[in-house]
């Protein structure tokens, strides 16, 4: 149905059964797993759609966290590993963009370095380079049961109330071999994403979150607000601030 109304470009984000969880999320690279057989089962059907999958082991963690999880801490360069152990699975199942949110620090040049071995040099990288420690996710989290099973993720994630992280960490990944970068949360962070844009020549994303479009489908429901012409003008703000796309 997409399809046929012109949206060509598809994001997989996977809910996975809990006895498939564990710490090291080794169900993330199953070639048998829920996104390698749904990315194939697309390209099989529409081989001229793009398909984008994310990359991080939260949904298959039975911590709730991005990473792997000891003593309370995330552990960055092993959950890297297992990270580029997900995106050649997806590329072998013909993913055409990977889209790292797990917030490591070096993972994105350990993906380009992975895929490039493995012969994916095609594969392009949607790198979440703004990505906040925000209130905005819960509808989606709700949606995947994903919260985090202790804690919070702002050790890994940014501080919103940081907007100069986001130039260095769109630097660090634009020099590991990021294709594009993306701004998470989209409408309250506009001013990110008119600072990315502003400071690099790579295609700047904006993702429209889940509270956001719940805040709005929520007043549209109680009638206080005009559903098409809510939505076009959000989507305007983000092309008004430099997104080049929008998820």
């Amino acid at each position: 149905e997409a399809m046929r109304y012109g949206v060509k470009t598809f994001v997989l984000f996977p809910k996975v059964p809990d006895e498939l969880k564990t710490n090291l999320g080794v169900e993330a690279y199953n070639p048998n797993g829920i996104v390698p057989r749904a990315v194939s089962m697309i390209k099989d059907k529409f081989p001229e759609a793009t398909v984008c999958t994310d990359v991080a082991l939260d949904p298959y963690s039975d911590q709730g966290h991005d990473g792997v999880v000891s003593d309370g801490k995330i552990l960055n360069d092993i959950t890297i590993n297992q990270l580029c152990k997900q995106v050649i699975c997806q590329a072998r199942a013909g993913s055409d963009v990977v889209a790292p949110s797990d917030m490591m620090d070096g993972r994105v040049g350990a993906i380009r370095d992975a895929l490039d071995s493995e012969g994916f040099t095609d594969v392009s990288i949607l790198a979440y380079t703004a990505k906040y420690a925000s209130a905005y996710y819960g509808p989606f989290r709700d949606a995947l049961d994903s919260h985090p099973g202790f804690g919070d993720k702002k050790t890994y994630q940014q501080d919103p109330s940081n907007g100069r992280e986001a130039l260095i960490e769109a630097m660090l990944d634009e020099a590991e071999g990021a294709d594009m970068l993306m701004v998470k949360p989209g409408m309250p962070y506009l001013d990110i994403i008119r600072r990315l844009k502003d400071n690099s020549n790579l295609p700047i994303a904006a993702y429209h979150v889940s509270g956001e479009y719940s805040m709005l489908k929520a007043a549209v429901e109680k009638g206080w607000l005009d559903e098409k012409d809510v939505v076009l003008e959000t989507l305007t703000c983000f092309k008004r601030a430099g997104a080049d796309i929008i998820l």
